[in-house]
């Protein structure tokens, strides 16, 4: 499971001119599920963004997680990450897991950030979708369950 996190002061994401997600400050989630992943891969993956201190602590150091800040959190799936671009002009999307297992570990991701106290809004899973954010820092982080990066 990837995962591209950004600090952001607010964001929101529309599908079909419609707002379907958004929080003030808080973190974005770019959200991508392989084949190979499990609940094991969505649990590393909460603990990890709910507890990584990305905030700023008084003296401007970043010290504090989203639940010390009680800021929310926005999930997009975004099979993209699991692109391969290493061979030929066109990625490779051979790493992505199939929509079916994608969306039920998408979802329950999105569960499991709930049940560890944050707030967590989120896109339309397989849709096309429209992001707005200012980002914060700008602080973006790249997170793989599987040690990858």
């Amino acid at each position: 499971m990837r995962a591209v996190l950004q600090r952001v002061k607010k964001c929101r994401v529309t599908v079909s001119g419609e707002i379907s997600g958004e929080i003030g400050a808080g973190i974005l989630i770019f959200l991508g599920v392989g084949p190979e992943d499990s609940d094991e891969d969505v649990r590393y993956l909460a603990e990890k963004t709910v507890h990584l201190r990305i905030f700023p602590d008084d003296a401007g150091k970043m010290n504090r997680s989203l639940l010390e800040t009680g800021g929310g959190m926005l999930i997009v799936s975004q099979f993209t990450l699991l692109g391969d671009c290493r061979k030929g002009r066109r990625p490779s999307f051979a790493r992505a897991a199939p929509p079916d297992l994608a969306e039920n570990l998408y979802l329950a991701f999105v569960e499991e950030i709930e049940k560890l106290g944050v707030t967590a809004s989120t896109g339309s899973f397989g849709a096309m979708m429209e992001v707005d954010l200012v980002n914060d820092g700008p602080v973006t982080l790249l997170l793989d369950s599987k040690g990858g990066f």
